[in-house]
């Protein structure tokens, strides 16, 4: 395995080649198979687990504005509460459920096994009869889901690192707004066909579907997810290949797993690393919170249901693009460059909402221009695992952390910047988007800071190991000629 960037040269066919290039003539056979073995098994249950979560995650929006709102006579801000329980249980479980994904025998059932739990709560969802339950079944639905985001970059970053990390990456990553997007088609459809059917509303049908793509996507992964390099081996992987995946860790540097007790958390405060990539991803979560919601302003237009369940959607396929490619891109080229030019997109959407009066054309092309931002959370997460790769305890608390204080935001920040209803509601928000675009820039300059840093200790290490070695060489001569004079 290579840490070096490739270096596709000028020509745009290069260029496309280093894309699509995700097994390398470089490598021997055997770490090409392994490769594909570890990629589809990886890839393959962590994209339909994160396909189903995101799936989930979002149907209550999608029900909402689907009937649930008029169902139960919800005219407030109940939305926000739903989403409160939400997060608030997934910012409660994310740094246990790290350090627990961290643990080499726990590593390969931890995420099946939760998938099991929230599918069964998914399904209940479709049974609630007021709203304290929804509320109930929304926070342990959060509690559930905690690790999958966070916890499939650690298991990348284990597996894999240097420029086939970011590509997988951001293969992986597409399953979020996949997901999102196939929700509101979903939604949609059962609007439209189910509703009646059974005696139930359409959206209490979402709930059902969900609940049947989520169970046997769970039963799959205890066959196939192979946790981490110190797992109990699944069958498909030999001894030879669980030997060579441990020498491709140990030749990118990547630490194996340790000792779990309170120096992680000592060591890991005494660096600059878990405090600015934490920053970051507040700025992420607060900044993309209002991109999610083009539904409320849809519906506020007086668009029909299904035009406010399928428009949104294309946000989600511009996102999937972006994830993909902005990866990709970030493993040939700078990041930082690939993160620039992203977060300038969402700076000017975000001036678009904040003027707000402006052409209805222009405001879909500041919605759908959101989508671009689909590559940052893939490339600063790989970033994290490229950068803290010398220590998996430090990794797996930042990453586990990273969730639990951005997504704390989520608890209170949309009750005070972007509320349902009232003068400042939605999707106005006039309070709101200013505050996106200037955590939008902060996030921008908090990813740069942390290039800057990595780099400055990156140059020290190496004239640290360069000094050392010309000492050791002196040294060795001194030693030749004490060893020539005796004789």
């Amino acid at each position: 395995m290579s840490e070096a960037k490739p270096k596709p040269g000028n020509s745009v066919l290069g260029v496309f080649k280093e894309i699509f290039n995700w097994y390398p003539s470089a490598y021997s056979s055997e770490e090409r198979k392994l490769l594909f073995k570890l990629d589809v098994s990886i890839l393959g249950f962590a994209s339909l687990c994160f396909f189903v979560k995101y799936l989930d995650q979002t149907n209550i929006s999608n029900a909402y504005v689907s009937g649930l709102k008029e169902d139960f006579g919800l005219y407030g801000n109940e939305l926000n509460y739903f989403n409160v329980c939400y997060f608030t249980a997934y910012v409660i479980f994310q740094v246990p459920g790290l350090l627990l994904m961290s643990r080499p025998k726990l590593a390969r059932w931890l995420l099946p096994g939760l998938e099991v739990l929230w599918g069964i709560c998914t399904f209940a969802q479709s049974r609630v009869t007021s709203v304290n339950q929804l509320y109930a079944l929304r926070f342990l639905v959060g509690m559930l889901e905690a690790p999958v985001f966070a916890g499939t970059h650690f298991i990348l970053g284990s597996w894999y690192s240097g420029p086939e990390l970011f590509k997988r990456a951001g293969a992986w990553f597409i399953c979020n707004p996949l997901g999102t997007m196939v929700s509101g088609y979903l939604q949609a459809a059962a609007y439209t066909n189910l509703s009646g059917v059974g005696g139930m509303p359409g959206w209490r049908w979402l709930f059902i579907i969900d609940g049947i793509f989520t169970i046997p996507v769970a039963l799959v992964g205890f066959v196939i997810f192979p946790g981490i390099p110190d797992s109990p081996r699944p069958f498909y992987l030999t001894e030879n290949d669980i030997a060579l995946a441990k020498e491709r860790t140990r030749k990118a540097k990547i630490r194996r797993p340790g000792k779990l007790d309170l120096g992680v958390f000592k060591r890991s405060l005494k660096r600059w690393h878990i405090w600015v990539f934490i920053t970051c991803y507040a700025c992420m979560i607060i900044s993309s919170y209002p991109m999610a919601y083009m539904n409320l302003w849809l519906k506020a237009e007086g668009y029909s249901v299904t035009k406010i369940n399928q428009l949104p959607t294309i946000t989600y396929a511009i996102t999937i693009v972006a994830s993909w490619l902005g990866s990709t891109l970030a493993a040939i080229y700078p990041e930082w460059l690939i993160f620039t030019v992203a977060s300038a997109c969402c700076l000017f959407s975000a001036i678009c909402m904040i003027i707000w009066n402006i052409p209805t054309g222009l405001k879909f092309v500041a919605w759908y221009l959101f989508g671009v931002s689909g590559c940052l959370s893939p490339i600063l997460y790989s970033t994290v695992n490229t950068i803290v790769k010398d220590d998996s305890e430090e990794r797996a608390l930042i990453l586990g952390s990273m969730m639990t204080f951005g997504y704390s935001f989520n608890i209170w920040v949309p009750l005070l910047l972007f509320p349902t209803a009232g003068p400042y509601g939605a999707p106005r928000w006039k309070k709101g988007w200013p505050v996106a675009f200037v955590f939008y820039f902060l996030l921008w300059a908090g990813f740069i800071v942390a290039i800057i840093f990595h780099r400055r200790e990156a140059r020290k290490a190496a004239a640290v190991a360069a000094q050392e070695s010309t000492e050791e060489e002196v040294e060795t001569i001194i030693v030749d000629r004490d060893a020539d004079g005796k004789l």
